[in-house]
């Protein structure tokens, strides 16, 4: 895998609120800005196994993908990875509740394009950390809105 990325924020919500919005991948386009569309291609519930497509933008190109949940820990985390797709990854989305009606968010990354594409991972590695930093400031600041938190 060409780069690991981590990202964390501390979300006025409960742990449970907070894992049930990031552990649904249709509502990935609400606070991922690089995200055009999300659909899950698997019947419920979530479970290992479960799949997606998604179809994003970086760099200004479409990335096309399809991702499946490698490892869930309801309430508490979730992996997926890449099946198909010009950007491979592996992401960990992580819930811990800092008490009653607050939580840590965290995500790492694991992945980048392969081929010639390859040698711009350092710059895409920046990028791509801004861009995940801003994804997980829009995901606060949506969370804490809808609780009517500040």
């Amino acid at each position: 895998m060409a780069m690991t990325m981590s990202e964390s924020v501390e979300i006025e919500r409960p742990a449970s609120a907070v894992f049930d919005y990031i552990s649904n991948m249709e509502l990935n386009t609400t606070w991922q800005a690089g995200m055009r569309k999300c659909r899950v291609t698997s019947e419920p519930p979530l479970a290992v196994g479960s799949t997606y497509e998604q179809v994003a933008s970086f760099m200004g190109r479409p990335v096309r993908s399809s991702f499946v949940v490698t490892a869930l820990e309801p309430g508490h985390s979730i992996t997926i990875e890449t099946v198909e797709s010009t950007f491979p990854i592996k992401v960990t989305r992580t819930v811990d509740p800092l008490g009653e009606s607050r939580s840590r968010a965290s995500a790492t990354i694991e992945g980048g394009p392969g081929g010639i594409m390859g040698l711009l991972a350092p710059l895409m590695k920046r990028m791509a950390q801004r861009s995940v930093r801003g994804d997980y400031r829009r995901l606060k600041s949506l969370l804490e809105r809808q609780s009517g938190g500040e």
